[in-house]
């Protein structure tokens, strides 16, 4: 029996009618005044293309340069389009709304829950860092999950490498998405 299968890095168009409503409109930072003339400068990225090739950063790992041009185009404008995103709070709003979807068709497990911390290298330095408990001379951050009873992520925060688990419980309990 054939099966309608569509190739893991591609958007449907019923996922992306559920994402579309969620993306960031494009504004001239402040102080700015666009008027592209005709035909000057490259057009903007599709934002379908866009998503389709964040996606594909994330199930493969591949640093943004690796993305194959001829499918996604210029890899900074696609990493240009993801910080803007980030910034407008876009990546936040698509996992709250799929929460809320997860929770209306299999509801969340509230009844058991689990949380726990990863340390990971953080040779950026930002703000959330801390010396790495195992090497103090590197720097480092932690990531702490909470999970319900079927392991979807309901939140996470992120801290310096030396934080205990315990110590940010009330945060990452505070920083959950979706409310019982």
């Amino acid at each position: 029996m054939a099966r309608n299968r569509v190739d893991s890095g591609v958007v449907t168009d019923g996922f992306w009618q559920r994402v579309e409503p969620l993306i960031p409109q494009r504004s001239p930072p402040p102080g700015k005044k666009y008027l592209r003339k005709p035909g000057a400068g490259r057009p903007p990225k599709p934002a379908r293309q866009v998503f389709e090739a964040i996606g594909y950063v994330l199930r493969t790992g591949c640093q943004w340069k690796a993305l194959p041009a001829e499918r996604f185009g210029s890899a900074s404008a696609v990493h240009k389009r993801f910080l803007e995103w980030e910034r407008a709070g876009f990546f936040e709003a698509l996992w709250k709304a799929g929460l809320a979807e997860y929770d209306d068709l299999a509801g969340i497990a509230w009844r058991w829950q689990r949380i726990d911390g990863a340390l990971m290298k953080a040779p950026l330095a930002q703000e959330a860092v801390g010396p790495n408990p195992t090497d103090r001379g590197k720097k480092g951050s932690k990531r702490h999950l909470l999970v319900d009873g079927r392991g979807v992520p309901l939140s996470i925060i992120v801290t310096g490498a030396n934080v205990n688990d315990g110590k940010r419980l009330d945060e990452v309990l505070r920083a959950v998405l979706v409310r019982r």
